[in-house]
C-alpha cells in the first residue's frame, strides 16, 4: 500500500466521528440513506470483484474462511452493539464498561478488514492477474468506515462521554485498518504471507462484508409492512450500479 493510502484510511474516520462530534442534532435518515448506499456498494465489490479473486485457482478452503468472516462478524456485534450499520443504542450515564466492549468490537472488525490490503500490489495473484481489487476494497472499507465512525461519535455523544474520551476512541479505532495493512505488508516482506494466505483472509473479509451489507440492506424503516421505502430503492441501486461500472 502507498503511504496515502495509510493516511486515508486513517483520516476517513477522523472525519466521520468529528461530524457527529460538532453537528450533534444530526438527522438519522440521512445517516440511513448513506449506511444504505455503503452497504449495497460493499455488497457489489464483495461479488463482483472480491469473491471471484478469493476463489480463483479453485482454492478449497475460500467457502469455509467466508463462512467464519460471516460468523465472526456475527459475534464482534454482539460487543459494537452494530454500530458498524448504524445502531445507536445510548446508555443514560457514562458507562466505561460498554464504551470497551462496543470499541473492541469495532477495533477487531477493523483490524481484520485492514489485513488483505496489505499485500495487494506485492503480490502477484489477484484475479486475471490483476490487482485492481485493493481499491475497490479500499473505498469499501472507507465508505463503511466513516458512518460507523459517525454512529460511534453520536452513540458516545448521547452516553455522556467526554469529547476528550471521544477522541481517543476515535483515533484507536482509525489506526485500526492501517495496522492490520501494515502487519499484512511486513509478513509479505518476509516470505510468509502468500498468495494461499491473501485469498483466506479476503475471504474472511467477504464474509463480514456480506453479513454488514446484508443486515443494513434488509433493516428498514417501513415498521414491518416489508415494504423499501423509494429513497432506500435509489440508494441500493446507485450502489450497486457503481460497483458494476468498475468491473467494466
Amino acid at each position: 500500500m502507498e503511504i496515502w493510502e495509510y493516511i486515508l484510511l486513517f483520516i476517513c474516520v477522523l472525519i466521520g466521528g468529528s461530524v457527529a462530534l460538532y453537528y450533534k442534532k444530526y438527522q438519522q435518515r440521512y445517516l440511513n440513506h448513506l449506511l444504505t448506499f455503503s452497504g449495497a456498494y460493499i455488497m457489489g465489490i464483495a461479488v463482483l470483484h472480491l469473491m471471484p479473486e478469493a476463489f480463483d485457482n479453485g482454492s478449497h478452503y475460500a467457502g469455509t474462511a467466508m463462512l467464519f468472516g460471516f460468523f465472526v462478524q456475527l459475534l464482534l456485534e454482539q460487543l459494537s452493539g452494530g454500530v458498524e450499520h448504524g445502531h445507536i443504542h445510548p446508555h443514560g450515564h457514562r458507562n466505561y464498561k460498554y464504551l470497551y466492549q462496543v470499541v473492541l468490537g469495532l477495533c477487531l472488525h477493523a483490524f481484520f478488514e485492514g489485513l488483505p490490503l496489505g499485500n495487494y500490489a506485492a503480490l502477484e495473484c489477484a484475479h486475471a492477474g490483476h490487482d485492481h481489487g485493493a481499491g475497490h476494497l479500499l473505498y469499501g472499507i472507507i465508505l463503511h468506515k466513516a458512518p460507523a465512525a459517525f454512529a460511534l461519535s453520536a452513540l458516545l455523544v448521547s452516553s455522556g462521554f467526554r469529547n476528550k474520551e471521544i477522541i481517543i476512541c476515535l483515533i484507536i479505532f482509525a489506526s485500526m485498518s492501517p495496522l492490520g495493512a501494515g502487519l499484512a505488508e511486513f509478513l509479505g516482506e518476509t516470505g510468509w504471507w502468500d498468495c494461499a494466505k491473501q485469498k483466506l483472509v479476503t475471504a474472511f473479509v467477504v464474509g463480514s462484508f456480506l453479513h454488514i451489507a446484508t443486515t443494513i440492506l434488509f433493516e428498514t424503516e417501513s415498521g414491518g409492512h416489508h415494504k423499501l421505502p423509494l429513497v432506500k430503492v435509489g440508494m441500493i441501486a446507485i450502489g450497486l450500479l457503481i460497483a458494476f461500472l468498475t468491473i467494466l
